[in-house]
């Protein structure tokens, strides 16, 4: 199995080789294409706030973006251009990984074209949107699909009053004290890195900052600095509960974003020179692989029961708290998991304007069992990054299934996903 993912590695993109390409007429190659696209990445960037995630390459070139940025109407030309060399150049007897970094740099440059277009003032159904950002089209189930999750976790957590005031209460007694936070996040984040370190060899000087901040739309961030270096916040507006901090824990950093990011750096930046890897667009199919490997990489690090027995043995004594009911909330995040995809029907719905904010917010505190200040959170992550939502629970399913599907080592296989240009429709 190990010779099977090393092998598929180097076909996606991660040995040491470099493959060659046959350049069109012009001379045109990936290598020429590849900085065009990260000069129109960095360019949308000065057109949306936070459209670039991340970007480690040479610092003159984002000066020069942000000193002279084309129009938003010239960008969509200089995809469509770039859409077309990078068709111009043929592969037809080129490397394999050669095939694959064409393949991706014309999804990417795909999704930044759709992008442009949204900034420019287009609109998309729910499910057109995230086709054309991040390369897979969600099933946008009937909410009352989801009715008899609901029931399951009513007969879990019996009682009088509104379901979501219940499941609030119960896990209420699982809030990690506000002066606790910082000792509870480190035991949990070290334990990320612990059980990821022992099956991935992660970069020498790879390291993080920790902060808690406030106002945000989302519950943690990466943000990734290059160099295997990460700066992980986490928004502490909000209670946290011990089993957040392993999923945070993980989905931040190990195996998570950190990993992820310092892997696509050592792997292509560093030792390939592929520029296009240097940068990262939020709205761009990476982020679905991206989103879907950091929430897989929680079950990954921690499966079957192992998540309660460290909440019990570890954070709640850090926390102070009671762990008699450990098991009975672990069914309920279990449940409520399966609730996680009503909350595109809701977006659907909401950013089409068939359903105004407070119904909008009635709706996902009813199918995500939030009070009515977590609900309106959510919704205002929902109206900043819109179809972004589906690459947390599809994206983990998709990435599950594909990890599961090469074979017993799960560790080698998403050491491959997190190392390579492997694309949505790959493993879709």
């Amino acid at each position: 199995m190990r010779t099977i993912l090393i092998s598929l590695l180097c076909l996606l993109g991660a040995c040491a080789t470099a493959p060659a390409t046959t350049p069109d007429a012009s001379g045109d190659s990936l290598d020429l294409i590849a900085r065009d696209y990260v000069a129109l990445i960095l360019e949308i960037g000065e057109h949306e706030e936070g459209y670039v995630d991340a970007y480690y390459g040479p610092p003159e070139w984002a000066a020069a973006a942000e000193a002279n940025p084309r129009a938003v109407p010239q960008l969509i030309q200089g995809a469509a251009t770039l859409t077309g060399r990078l068709n111009a150049v043929s592969t037809d007897r080129a490397d394999p990984a050669a095939v694959q970094r064409k393949a991706y740099l014309l999804a990417h440059v795909s999704a930044a074209a759709a992008r442009l277009r949204m900034i420019s003032g287009e609109t998309m159904s729910f499910a057109d949107e995230a086709e054309a950002l991040f390369g897979v089209r969600p099933e946008l189930r009937p909410l009352a699909s989801y009715d008899p999750v609901l029931a399951e976790i009513d007969a879990l957590l019996p009682g009088p009053g509104p379901l979501a005031d219940r499941v609030t209460e119960f896990k209420s007694h699982y809030v990690i004290p506000k002066d606790r936070l910082q000792v509870v996040m480190d035991a949990a984040i070290a334990e990320c890195r612990r059980r990821t370190a022992r099956h991935i060899a992660l970069p020498a000087n790879e390291n993080f900052t920790l902060a808690f901040v406030g106002d945000k739309p989302w519950s943690g961030y990466n943000y990734y600095q290059g160099d295997a270096q990460s700066k992980i916040e986490i928004n502490a507006d909000f209670p946290i509960y011990t089993e957040r901090a392993i999923d945070l824990g993980c989905h931040e950093g190990y195996p998570g974003h950190h990993v992820y990011n310092a892997l696509l750096e050592q792997t292509f930046v560093r030792e390939r020179g592929w520029v296009e890897m240097s940068v990262y667009p939020l709205f761009s199919p990476m982020s679905f692989v991206a989103e879907g490997s950091a929430n897989y990489g929680i079950d990954l690090a921690f499966p079957d029961d192992e998540g309660v027995d460290f909440e019990r043995e570890v954070l709640f004594p850090l926390a102070g708290l009671d762990p008699s009911t450990a098991e009975k909330k672990a069914q309920l995040q279990a449940l409520t998991r399966r609730l996680a995809r009503a909350e595109y029907t809701i977006a659907d719905a909401y950013l089409a304007g068939r359903i105004d904010r407070e119904a909008a917010i009635d709706q996902l505190m009813t199918y995500s069992l939030a009070d009515r200040a977590k609900a309106t959170q959510r919704l205002r992550f929902i109206e900043t990054y819109r179809s972004y939502i589906i690459n947390y629970g599809l994206g983990r399913d998709v990435v599950q299934a594909w990890v599961e599907r090469q074979g017993p080592n799960r560790w080698d296989a998403m050491e491959t996903l997190l190392s390579s240009q492997i694309l949505p429709a790959d493993i879709d």
